[in-house]
C-alpha cells in the first residue's frame, strides 16, 4: 500500500527557514518522479519542484535559489528545504509521486500548512 505523509509545516517569520519531509511507503524512487506542490487560498495547486529517478530536478522560478529538494533512499523520505521564506510562500504543501515512465497512479500526501507571517 502506497502512503505519502508530509510533516514539518508551521508558522515562520519572513526570511526564515523550514524543512518539510515526505515519508513514503510503497514507492520506488528510481521509477517515480517525486514532486512538491503547493496551493494557496483561492489559487490552483502548482508544481514548485520535482526530482526524477536519476536525481535531476526542475524548479519553478518562484522558488529557484531558495528551495532545495532532496531524498534519502534509506529512509524512503523526500525533503524540501525552504530558505528565505516570503509571505507569498504561504500555502498548503503537498508531496506527490508520479510514475516516471507512464502508467500507474499518481499519489498524494495529505498536505502540510506553511504560513509565513510576522
Amino acid at each position: 500500500q502506497v502512503q505519502l505523509v508530509e510533516s514539518g509545516g508551521g508558522l515562520v517569520q519572513p526570511g526564515g527557514s523550514l524543512r518539510l519531509s515526505c515519508a513514503t511507503s510503497g514507492i520506488i524512487f528510481s521509477i517515480y518522479v517525486m514532486g512538491w506542490y503547493r496551493q494557496a487560498p483561492g489559487k490552483q495547486r502548482e508544481l514548485i519542484v520535482d526530482m526524477r529517478g536519476d536525481g535531476s530536478t526542475n524548479y519553478a522560478d518562484s522558488v529557484k535559489g531558495r528551495f532545495t529538494i532532496s531524498k534519502d533512499n534509506a529512509k524512503n523520505t523526500v525533503y524540501l528545504q525552504m530558505n528565505s521564506l516570503k509571505p507569498e510562500d504561504t500555502a498548503v504543501y503537498y508531496c506527490n509521486a508520479a510514475p516516471e515512465y507512464g502508467g500507474g497512479y499518481d499519489y498524494w500526501g495529505q498536505g502540510t500548512q506553511v504560513t509565513v507571517s510576522s
